[in-house]
């Protein structure tokens, strides 16, 4: 069953700057997720660099190349497609687990699913 669960505000999240951080279960375990905007659309993915699962922020919470065009993982050199978590350079062994998000009325909210569950923020 999916639920709706408060995220952040709006505002909290600006076009290729710091992300907001947040845990989930995921499969079974306690996991660090993000939530970022990128071209005025919010996006979150698991904290989890698809070649190996280390956490990818370079600095805490910053995982945008200088360009803003693209995510990468600090440790791999691996770069995906903010929109869709589509490894497109480096050490690409899959894609970022996607996290569904909306946003309504200045706020931004993820979704929970069978594979993700709400841990805490």
């Amino acid at each position: 069953m999916d639920e709706k669960i408060f995220l952040c505000s709006s505002g909290a999240l600006i076009d290729a700057q710091p992300a907001v951080p947040f845990d989930v279960i995921y499969e079974g375990l306690t996991c660090r997720a993000f939530a970022v905007r990128h071209k005025g659309h919010v996006q979150a993915y698991l904290n989890r660099c698809a070649h190996i699962p280390m956490e990818m922020d370079y600095q805490a919470n910053r995982f945008f190349d200088e360009s803003g065009k693209w995510l990468l993982c600090a440790t791999h050199g691996a770069v995906y497609k903010p929109e869709t978590g589509e490894c497109v350079e480096g050490p690409c062994r899959g894609n970022l687990v996607k996290i569904t998000l909306s946003e309504s009325d200045g706020n931004v909210y993820w979704h929970t699913t069978h594979n993700l569950k709400i841990f805490v923020f």
